[in-house]
């Protein structure tokens, strides 16, 4: 059962993934990131150019292709099937609109949620959802603190 931290309030989704995979590569650990493909995507874009003095290893793996074996020990893993990405890795990062299938298996999960009345919509849907599952959900209002 995953802790979930709720990161709410937050201007640019991409941008603070891009800071938060960095915080957490730092540290040694190994991650999914979830989401649509289209917004998987623009996060595989934008890490190769959101620092230009240092590179964070990631791989893009969507609609269920095989990566070779080699690629599996890059600690930032980009899927829109967090299941399928390969083990072990105890952070699943959320940037969908739905609870991601499969969240249950990883020991963290933060899902991320935008300013905009929409995407706070839907993540209010995925705190609902978490907390039926019985699964402890804690808030973090990016505006209220140090972002990552």
């Amino acid at each position: 059962m995953p802790q979930v931290e709720f990161h709410h309030g937050i201007g640019d989704k991409q941008a603070y993934a891009c800071r938060l995979l960095r915080k957490a590569s730092r540290a040694g650990v190994q991650l999914v990131v979830t989401g649509d493909v289209a917004a998987l995507q623009a996060l595989d874009r934008l890490l190769w150019v959101f620092d230009d003095q240092e590179f964070l290893p990631h791989v893009l793996s969507t609609g269920g292709v095989s990566l070779p074996e080699r690629l599996h020990a890059t600690p930032v893993w980009l899927s829109d099937d967090p299941a399928s990405a390969p083990g072990p890795r105890s952070v699943l990062v959320n940037l969908g609109r739905e609870v991601p299938p499969g969240a249950e298996r990883f020991d963290r999960l933060f899902d991320l949620v935008s300013s905009q009345p929409d995407d706070r919509q839907e993540g209010r849907a995925r705190w609902k959802a978490y907390a039926a599952r019985g699964w402890k959900v804690r808030p973090h209002d990016v505006n209220e603190g140090a972002t990552p």
